[in-house]
């Protein structure tokens, strides 16, 4: 009976350890000098459409950024979060396109999709010509970290796109 009880404890015993241990692996991992290592999860809001009037550029905001999102793709420093993740996010949450007007609301979405930085901004289209303002944001302080703007002087979408391009590359540049 005592050998009995004596195993019990020595794997309760070993349980706590393995458990103590797992616990301490996980505030390693979650410590921002191990968090640095790696790269930063980058989250891409679809940009917000400032112009005046509409001039038929429906869904031009997505657009831009899906550009912004594949040159930030391309830099190593970056690791990208799915816009799905995002996506699936607002839809679980059940937040209204009015709450995601809200800096804080979108915010609060990175940290529950794993990024530790989001990028916002918005175009705006007068006559032919485009300007583009983005900042990229530290989810976990909301600190603007750094911003970018570009324009492009024609009607041309694939001016836009290379002004989104432009942009992208030195919101991410060091």
């Amino acid at each position: 009976m005592a050998a009995a009880i004596n195993r019990v404890g020595w794997g309760l015993g070993l349980r706590l350890w393995i458990a103590i241990g797992f616990l301490g692996l996980m505030a390693c991992a979650g410590s921002p000098q191990s968090a640095e290592q790696g790269p930063i999860s980058l989250a891409v809001w679809d940009l917000e459409d400032l112009s005046p009037m509409v001039h038929g550029q429906a869904g031009m905001g997505e657009i831009l950024s899906g550009q912004i999102a594949a040159r930030v793709a391309q830099n190593s420093s970056f690791q990208m979060v799915e816009r799905q993740q995002l996506l699936k996010a607002i839809e679980e949450l059940h937040v209204g396109s009015s709450d995601l007007a809200d800096p804080d609301t979108r915010l609060r979405l990175g940290r529950l999709i794993g990024a530790r930085q989001m990028v916002f901004g918005a175009f705006q289209v007068i006559g032919p010509s485009l300007r583009l303002d983005l900042r990229r944001v530290d989810v976990a302080s909301g600190k603007i970290l750094k911003t970018a703007s570009a324009t492009a002087a024609s009607a041309d979408l694939n001016q836009w796109l290379s002004a989104a391009d432009e942009a992208a590359v030195v919101l991410i540049a060091p």
